[in-house]
C-alpha cells in the first residue's frame, strides 16, 4: 500500500483516499440525521452504501483531474523541444475555450468565473516558472506544489460535506437545481450562510480537521516526486486516468441510484457533488428521451378531451392547437386584482390543517371570510417552480424551470391576458429582481417588474440578505397600487414575499416570537402578520372595495419523505378574499398551481382566449378534478386518490397516496389515468419547445 501512495502519481490516489473516507462518514451522519423516515432493510443498506462507493469513485475519476495533469506535465522527460512548448500552449488554449466559453452557461456567476479565471492564470505562470528552473529547483517547489494542492483539497471536501450537511437539513436531498442556482447566485446564498450559520467558528473547525487529515497524508509527496518512473510508463498511467472521467461521462448517469422504494435511501446513495455536476449538465431533460411517451397527435387527444368543458370552445379543428375561447354568460368584472405568493408557506402551518402552534392567526382567521381552497397542491419545490405555474398555467416539465431557461419571453400569461383587457400588470418583489432570472422572465412576459431598487433606502426598516422585510414591502405595495388607482386603470399586481426564508430574521417587537430565536415558525408569523398588516392598511383605500386578493403559497417548506413525490410536501393553503364581492365558502375541490390563474379570471367573469392547461375549477365536474406535483425529474398526476408518477429511463408508477401521512402505496398501473398523465405533461412540454406557448 505505501508503494502505492509513494508512487509518482502517488498524490493522486492520496487525494482519492480521503475523498472517499469523507464521503463514507458524510454518509453516514446522513442516514443518522435521517434515521426516522429511513427503512433500515439489509437491501437499503447494502445499496446506500454499495452504490454510494460506486458514485464516490465516479466522483474521484474528476477529482484526480488536476492532480492527473499536474503530474503528468512536469516531467524532465519533455519539454525540451520548441515543438514540445507550443504543443502545451495549444492544450492549455484548448482546455480554457472547452470550459469557459463553450461550456460554461451566459447567466453563471461572473465573479465567480473571473476568479478562476485569475487563479488558472495564476497556475500557468508559476507552471512555466518552474518548467524552466533546475531539476533540483523543480523537485523542491512539486513538493510544495502538490502539498498545497493535497491541503486545499481536504480542506474543499470537508467543506463540501458540511455544505451537504446543511443542504440535507434543508431539502432532505443530496445536490441538485437549487444547488446550482445557489452557486449562480452566491451573493444571496453566501450572505445567507453569514446570517444563518456560524461560519467563521466553522472554517477554523475544518481547517484543524484539514491539518489533522493533511500530516500523515503529505509524508508520502516527497517520496512521489523522487520516484522513478519512465516516460512510457507515466504517459501509460496518465492516459487511464484522464479516460476514466472521460468514460464516468459518456457511460454513467445518476440514476443508477434509485435502487429502493425509500426516497432517503436513494438520496443517500448518491455522491453530493456528483449529483452537482449532473444537475448542471442536464438543467432540461428531453421528455422523448428520457420518459414514455405516445404519439404526439395522441397526446394532444386526449388532452383536448380533458380541456372541453363548459365555457369553452376550441378556436380550431387543429389537434395540435389548444387555443380556446373562454366566455361567461354573467358580465365581466373590472376589478382590480393582488395575487400574493407567500415564500415557503406550507398547508400544515395553519390550525385548519391541523396545527397546533397558532403561527397564522390572520390566515386562520382570514379563511372562514374568504374562498378556502383545502385540497390545494403546488407544483414543485422551489419559488420558480410556483412562479411557473401561476403566471403559465401549465404543468412542470422536466428539468429546469421554465422562469430559468433562455428564450422564455413572449409567453401566454396571466400578466397578458390582464394587459389584454387594459390593466397595469405587475410583479412586485421584495429582494433583487436578478435573482432566479425574475427581471428577465418577467419582464419579457408582459409585466412590469419593481424590485428592491425601487423601494428608497429610508422606507426600508429591516432587510437581510434575500430582501427587504415584509412589512416594508406591502408598504411599497400600498404606495403602487395608489399609484396605480390613480391611473385610472384596474391592476393586477403578483407580490412575492422573502422573509419565511432562512435565515429566518424579521424586525423585533411585531410577533411574541423573538427574531433571535431565527426559526421558521418565528418568520411563518410574521409573514402573516404583515399579510395582516397590508389588508388593514388596504381597508383604508379606495381601491379595496374593488380588489380581489389571492393569497397562496410558493411551495411548501418542505417535501422531504419516505416516498417520491409525498403529497402532504405538495399541499399548501389557498385563499381568495373580496369581502361584498365574494361569498365565503370552504372549497374541496382537487387542484394544483396551474389552475390558479383560470379560476381567478373565472371569478371575474373575463372573456378570454385561452392556452392555459389549467381550469376554472369552478367548470369543472369531481370526475374532471386532478392536480399536477413534482421534482425536476418525478412527475406527478394526482387522481381519483391516485398518484401515478413519470420518472426518467421511461418508468411510470402508481401508488395509493395517503393525504394525511404522505405514504403511498404502490398500486397496479391503471392505464386511463397513467394515459392522461403522460399524455399532459408531454403536451405540456412538446408546447415549450415548439415554440407554440407564445402569446
Amino acid at each position: 500500500m505505501k508503494k502505492i501512495y509513494a508512487h509518482r502519481f502517488g498524490p493522486a490516489f492520496t487525494i482519492a483516499t480521503i475523498a472517499i473516507a469523507i464521503s463514507f462518514v458524510t454518509r453516514i451522519i446522513l442516514l443518522i440525521v435521517s434515521a426516522k423516515g429511513f427503512d433500515f432493510t439489509f437491501l437499503n443498506i447494502v445499496g446506500v452504501f454499495g452504490i454510494g462507493l460506486f458514485y464516490d469513485l465516479a466522483f474521484c475519476t474528476f477529482l484526480l483531474l488536476p492532480f492527473t495533469l499536474h503530474i503528468a506535465f512536469t516531467s524532465n522527460h519533455i519539454y525540451k523541444k520548441p515543438w514540445q512548448w507550443i504543443l502545451l500552449g495549444v492544450y492549455l488554449i484548448a482546455l480554457y475555450m472547452l470550459f469557459f466559453t463553450n461550456l460554461v452557461p451566459k447567466d453563471y456567476n461572473k465573479d465567480l468565473k473571473t476568479g478562476i479565471e485569475y487563479l488558472v492564470l495564476f497556475w500557468f505562470i508559476c507552471y512555466v516558472f518552474l518548467l524552466t528552473r533546475t531539476e533540483a529547483f523543480r523537485n523542491k517547489w512539486r513538493t510544495v506544489v502538490l502539498k498545497c494542492y493535497i491541503f486545499l483539497c481536504i480542506f474543499l471536501l470537508l467543506f463540501n460535506a458540511v455544505s451537504e450537511f446543511f443542504f440535507w437539513e434543508e431539502f432532505a436531498t443530496r445536490y441538485n437545481f437549487i444547488a446550482v442556482d445557489y452557486l449562480i447566485y452566491s451573493n444571496e446564498v453566501i450572505g445567507n450562510i453569514q446570517e444563518s450559520y456560524p461560519i467563521t467558528w466553522i472554517i477554523v473547525g475544518l481547517a484543524v480537521i484539514s491539518i489533522i487529515l493533511f500530516i500523515p497524508a503529505q509524508k508520502y509527496v516527497a517520496a512521489s516526486v523522487r520516484s522513478s518512473i519512465s516516460l512510457k510508463q507515466k504517459a501509460m498511467v496518465a492516459t487511464v486516468l484522464l479516460l476514466l472521467p472521460l468514460a464516468t461521462y459518456l457511460l454513467l448517469n445518476n440514476r443508477l441510484k434509485r435502487f429502493s422504494s425509500n426516497e432517503y435511501a436513494n438520496e443517500l446513495s448518491g455522491n453530493g457533488l456528483y449529483e452537482f455536476g449532473a444537475a448542471f449538465w442536464n438543467n432540461e431533460l428531453d421528455f422523448y428521451k428520457f420518459y414514455q411517451s405516445m404519439p404526439n397527435a395522441e397526446a394532444f387527444a386526449i388532452v383536448r378531451k380533458e380541456l372541453s368543458v363548459r365555457g369553452s370552445r376550441f378556436t380550431s379543428n387543429d389537434t395540435f392547437n389548444l387555443e380556446r375561447e373562454i366566455s361567461y354568460t354573467e358580465p365581466e368584472k373590472k376589478m382590480n386584482v393582488v395575487l400574493i405568493s407567500v415564500e415557503s408557506l406550507s398547508g400544515e402551518f395553519m390550525k385548519a390543517f391541523g396545527s397546533k402552534d397558532n403561527i397564522t392567526p390572520v390566515l386562520d382567521s382570514l379563511a372562514s371570510h374568504s374562498l378556502f381552497f383545502t385540497n390545494f397542491y403546488a407544483s414543485g419545490t422551489r419559488t420558480v417552480r410556483g412562479l411557473e405555474a401561476l403566471s403559465l398555467g401549465i404543468p412542470p416539465t422536466p428539468g429546469q424551470s421554465i422562469v430559468k431557461r433562455p428564450n422564455n419571453a413572449g409567453l401566454f400569461s396571466l400578466g397578458s391576458v390582464f394587459k389584454t383587457k387594459g390593466y397595469i400588470s405587475q410583479y412586485i418583489y421584495g429582494g433583487y429582481g436578478y435573482f432566479d432570472n425574475m427581471n428577465t422572465y418577467f419582464g419579457g412576459n408582459d409585466y412590469e417588474v419593481i424590485d428592491r431598487n425601487a423601494i428608497a433606502p429610508d422606507k426600508v426598516t429591516f432587510s437581510n440578505i434575500w430582501g427587504v422585510a415584509d412589512e416594508d414591502l406591502f408598504n411599497h405595495c400600498i404606495v403602487q397600487m395608489d399609484s396605480n388607482y390613480k391611473s385610472g386603470k384596474p391592476f393586477f399586481s403578483h407580490v412575492m414575499t422573502v422573509s419565511n426564508h432562512r435565515p429566518f430574521t424579521y424586525p423585533d417587537g411585531k410577533i411574541d416570537i423573538p427574531p433571535s430565536t431565527q426559526s421558521r415558525e418565528g418568520a411563518v408569523k410574521y409573514t402573516d402578520y404583515a399579510i395582516g398588516k397590508f389588508l388593514k392598511d388596504a381597508q383604508t383605500k379606495p381601491w379595496f372595495n374593488n380588489t380581489v386578493f389571492v393569497i397562496v403559497a410558493d411551495h411548501c417548506a418542505s417535501a422531504a419523505g419516505k416516498t417520491d413525490l409525498p403529497v402532504t410536501g405538495y399541499h399548501i393553503p389557498l385563499l381568495i378574499y373580496s369581502p361584498g364581492n365574494i361569498q365565503p365558502q370552504q372549497v374541496n375541490a382537487l387542484m394544483s398551481q396551474i389552475d390558479v390563474a383560470p379560476t381567478i379570471l373565472g371569478l371575474l367573469k373575463m372573456n378570454y382566449r385561452s392556452k392555459f392547461i389549467g381550469q376554472d375549477i369552478f367548470n369543472l365536474t369531481a370526475q374532471q378534478q386532478r392536480a399536477f406535483i413534482s421534482t425536476y425529474q418525478g412527475l406527478g398526476y394526482v387522481k381519483d386518490s391516485n398518484l401515478v408518477i413519470q420518472y426518467p429511463l421511461k418508468q411510470v408508477k402508481q401508488y395509493r397516496p395517503d393525504f394525511v401521512t404522505g405514504q403511498a402505496s404502490p398500486m397496479p398501473l391503471n392505464n386511463e389515468l397513467k394515459q392522461q398523465a403522460m399524455a399532459y405533461y408531454q403536451v405540456a412540454f412538446y408546447l415549450l419547445s415548439k415554440g407554440l406557448y407564445k402569446k
